[in-house]
Formats: structure tokens, sequence, C-alpha cells
């Protein structure tokens, strides 16, 4: 025989995880009525909204509120956007996510790409001019470097790595060393001979910044040559604020994951078509860069 009063008991008690479903939605919803989703700055700014407008769009009618985008002027301003609470969702760089992180920033990757080919990395590559003589770091002693950004993985961090194994000070070893601000400004750089070298990130023959300025007719591909290539660096993660709502962070997570199915042609407008789809990840995935940080900050204590 079956107790109506269990029956009647288990219906409430589903009601209630429904009402209180309900209103956990609303709770965060009345606290973020709108999420702003900052990205560093790796081309320039209008090439950055063209990108990540569609996607914006379909995360904002999956979440039910209003997200708004912001293209960062530096590294530094996302970090500091997700110290203050004014960034919700960060598309970061490695190196940048692993700075937040070793400067106490509470905050927690939960996505990043996988690449058509199922690898989950990039490299750092430096590039020089085709009609250049280098063909070693040794041909560039004197001459002038250019980087990206203190707070790039494969712009920064990375290659100061690389170099640091050869046994190299850039301060000390070439002329000038640049930051240029953007990965797009280090090609452009190179181009005008303002730099003799210049670093940057590069996934595949066909997709890389420089892939991508070409096709915006920005750069020409034969123009430059990689004088060397580093180890595989793990993708950049998407990360929220650790105190962020659980079911906030459920609903984000959510919805990245289905963005490929979901909306296609706004994910693949991201990478130009050369990701497969989001890979969840969590801290643990980015300790080894996290560690390359640490190992950078020991070298500059080194040199101060």
């Amino acid at each position: 025989m079956i107790n109506r009063r269990l029956v009647l008991g288990t219906a409430l008690a589903a009601g209630t995880l429904v009402l209180a479903g309900a209103a956990g939605a609303q709770d965060w919803k009345a606290k973020y009525p709108e999420l702003v989703f900052a990205v560093i700055p790796a081309e320039n700014a209008s090439g950055v909204t063209e990108r990540y407008g569609p996607f914006i769009e379909y995360l904002s009618k999956e979440l039910g509120t209003k997200v708004t985008l912001r293209v960062a002027n530096d590294y530094a301003a996302v970090i500091e956007g997700q110290r203050n609470g004014t960034i919700h969702i960060a598309g970061y760089g490695p190196a940048s996510y692993a700075r937040a992180v070793v400067t106490g920033v509470k905050v927690e990757p939960f996505a990043t790409t996988v690449n058509n080919d199922g690898t989950v990395g990039y490299y750092s590559v430096f590039y020089v001019r085709a009609d250049s003589p280098y063909k070693t770091m040794e041909d560039l002693k004197g001459k002038n470097l250019g980087l990206v950004d203190p707070n790039s993985t494969s712009g920064n961090n990375v290659p100061r790595f690389v170099l640091n194994k050869q046994k190299i000070n850039p301060e000390n070893y070439f002329a000038h060393v640049t930051y240029t601000g953007s990965h797009e400004n280090a090609v452009i750089a190179l181009q005008q001979k303002t730099v003799d070298v210049a670093a940057n990130w590069w996934n595949s023959d066909d997709d890389s910044n420089l892939t991508r300025m070409v096709a915006k007719g920005l750069a020409k591909k034969d123009d430059f040559r990689i004088l060397s290539k580093s180890e595989l660096i793990p993708n950049s993660p998407y990360a929220f604020p650790a105190d962020m709502p659980a079911d906030l962070k459920a609903a984000i997570v959510k919805a990245f994951m289905e963005a490929p199915t979901k909306a296609k042609a706004a994910f693949d407008k991201l990478s130009d078509g050369k990701d497969r789809e989001f890979k969840q990840v969590d801290a643990k995935y980015y300790e080894g860069v996290v560690e390359l940080i640490r190992f950078i900050d020991s070298l500059r204590k080194q040199k101060s």
C-alpha cells in the first residue's frame, strides 16, 4: 500500500526544491543585473568586439541577464577588475590568470578551448622578418626585441623563460626591449622595423595571430619567419570570481559547454573556426603556469 502522506510529503519536498532553485536564480539575478565579460587585448578593440559580439549575445540569452563585453586596455586591467568585482567573466591568457592567483585574486578557471586537432595548447614563437639575416638568437645580440605585455604568456613570460635557458637576460642582451601592448602591435613593430625580433602566439601553420592578421589584410605571411618555438603552453582559461553564487557559476559553465552546438556560428567566430569545443578545467590544470610566473618573479628579484 502506498502511504499517501509519504507521497504528499515527497511532492511538497520536490515543490520546495523547485521553488528554492527558482529563488536562487532570482537571488543572483537581483545581485547581478549585468554581467561584465572582459577579455585581454590580443588584437585591436574593434577586432575583439567583432569576434566576441555574437558570443556575448548568446550568453545574454542563455543566462537571462545582460552580458556586457569589456575590451581591457591591458592585461593588468582584467586582473584588477576581477580583484575588485567589476569583471564577472574574464578571458585570460594562462600567465595573466596565474598572475591573478599569485597576487591573491580569488578566481576560478572554468573553461578553455580544444583545438581542432584535439590538442589543448599553443606555442610562443619568436618571429623575425623573412628578409633579415638572423638565423639564431645569437645573431640578434645588440638588436631590438619586441614583447607584448608584462602579463602575456606567449608574449613575455614564456619568451623570458626560453631566453633564460639560453642564459640571456633580455635587458642586457638586446639594445632595447619594447612592450608593444598587443600581439598585433608586436607584429606591426617587426613589420615597420621598430624591432628586429618579436614574440607572439602560434597554434599551427594556419592558426596564429599572424594568420588572423593576414586574413584582415594587416600583414603578409611570407614577410615573416619563425626563429624558434617554445614547448606547448596550456590554452587560455576563462574564469569567474570564486565567491560567485554556485548556481550562477553552473549556469555560465553550462552555457559555455553547450555553445559549440547551440551557437556554432558564434563559437566559431571566437577562433575563426579553429577550435573544436570548450573543455572544463580547474585551478590544478594551470598549476604549472603558476609555477612559471613564480619563477619569472624570482628572476626579477635576482636582478634587482
